[in-house]
């Protein structure tokens, strides 16, 4: 371990030396009972639990003194919060429900704007599939969807973490930007995804058939390192796609990522938490085109997550050494299905001790995609209850997409691997928030 590495190890250790001494103060201001070290507040990740306990480890803001404790009940106070202070840790505590886009998409709709005179402008019959569109519209809407990125983006400091209180915490429509920093815990919290008020329909778009394309994901993990997210909840709620309408013969989609990992971001753990009901769900990697950015990054632990009403990307891998284990992947009968782990660019994906729930007719095949030539480790995963080889299967259902074996790494950051059997009730039962031990 080189100087600068030893000093920021020391640092981050004796920080936790001081957050234990402090645990007996708890949350101020009313916030999750005080008192002892399963204070989901002051928690740190443990040893060896996943990519985000390398070197110092993730601590998030259990160092925070009284001073930097905060509980909010609203997005102004919750931003403000993650505002004030600069990189002193922090924790910030959130009551109850907390809404992003609470006076709703009218708010953010500059003048003259107006989706009817949209669509008329732009209706292929009208323009076309061959340009872009652009225009008075157009200007109008990228103005309507430049407020609301202003409003419902919240930017997560170093040395954080944010905790939801009990069992009914929630952020609706808000995008967590843990963007360039280091050092962030996120946990028990059911995160709703952001609705894109605004979406911009392109043309020439899937095939030059067009498409309706979003922003704004849940949680996005740019660039930062040492991430640990825990016991949340992530899903399209109260907005799932299949009440969203459709426009030009596509859906007028409103979602994109629940949770992405993307332009060099590294050390992150991703555990017990429950996907739901979403269709790009997670992506490590946004780009074939940053390898000098994401090669020898990206490196992302996955374990003991539910997910279910997933369509794909859970997730779709491009360059890191990605450990995907212990998850529960539920495919239910009719929903709209694409695949589970995505095979991208230089990526070197490790799946096994998996459990995947598939209705009848669900391809095995299937459960793999491979979108770039990368070999991948699949072992020991379990398909309703019965160990299956899902490369060979994949190889043998979609030839034209043969897979190579071998991801040449073997993860060693794992304190707990259960036997796939037992993973469905194992995670079930704990995965998600208001679930916390």
């Amino acid at each position: 371990m080189n100087g600068t590495a030893w000093h920021a190890h020391a640092t981050r250790r004796a920080a936790v030396l001081t957050g234990c001494t402090a645990l007996v103060l708890g949350l101020t201001a009313g916030g999750a009972q005080a008192g002892g070290p399963r204070d989901p507040a002051r928690q740190v990740l443990g040893a060896h639990d996943g990519w985000a306990s390398e070197g110092p480890g993730t601590t998030g803001g259990a160092a925070a003194d009284p001073a930097h404790v905060y509980t909010v009940t609203t997005w102004e106070e919750f931003r403000a919060a993650l505002a004030a202070d600069g990189d002193a840790p922090r924790i910030v505590a959130v009551r109850g429900v907390i809404d992003a886009v609470s006076q709703g998409c009218d708010a953010f709709a500059a003048d003259g704007y107006d989706l009817g005179r949209y669509l008329a402008a732009y209706d292929p019959a009208v323009w076309g599939h061959d340009t872009p569109v652009s225009g008075e519209q157009e200007d109008l809407r990228a103005a309507s969807a430049a407020r609301q990125d202003t409003a419902i983006k919240a930017a997560v400091p170093a040395n954080t973490t944010i905790v939801g209180v009990g069992k009914g915490a929630a952020i609706r429509g808000g995008s967590l930007q843990i963007k360039g920093v280091d050092n962030v815990i996120l946990r028990n919290l059911t995160i709703e995804a952001p609705l894109d008020c605004f979406p911009q329909w392109d043309p020439t778009d899937d095939n030059r058939t067009g498409a309706w394309n979003s922003e704004y994901d849940g949680v996005v993990v740019d660039g930062s390192t040492h991430v640990w997210i825990d016991h949340n909840t992530l899903t399209d709620g109260r907005h799932p796609d299949s009440s969203l309408p459709s426009y030009f013969g596509k859906v007028y989609q409103q979602h994109d990522g629940l949770l992405d990992v993307v332009r060099g971001a590294n050390h992150v753990t991703v555990s017990w938490n429950s996907f739901r009901d979403h269709d790009k769900t997670m992506l490590i990697g946004n780009s074939d085109g940053a390898g000098a950015t994401d090669s020898g990054r990206l490196k992302v632990t996955v374990h003991h997550n539910r997910f279910e009403g997933i369509v794909e990307r859970a997730p779709r891998v491009r360059f890191g050494q990605v450990d995907v284990y212990n998850n529960h992947f539920v495919v239910a009968k009719g929903q709209k299905f694409g695949y589970v782990l995505g095979v991208g660019a230089s990526s070197q994906l490790y799946a096994t001790h998996n459990a995947f729930t598939l209705a009848p007719g669900v391809s095995v095949g299937q459960t793999l995609k491979k979108w770039s030539e990368a070999p991948l480790t699949a072992e020991r995963n379990h398909v309703n209850g019965r160990p299956v080889d899902l490369v060979a299967v994949h190889n043998a259902e979609i030839p034209g997409e043969f897979l190579r074996t071998g991801a040449g790494w073997t993860p060693t950051l794992r304190t707990r691997v259960d036997h796939p059997r037992a993973v469905p009730g194992t995670v079930d039962r704990a995965a998600g928030a208001g679930r916390l031990r």
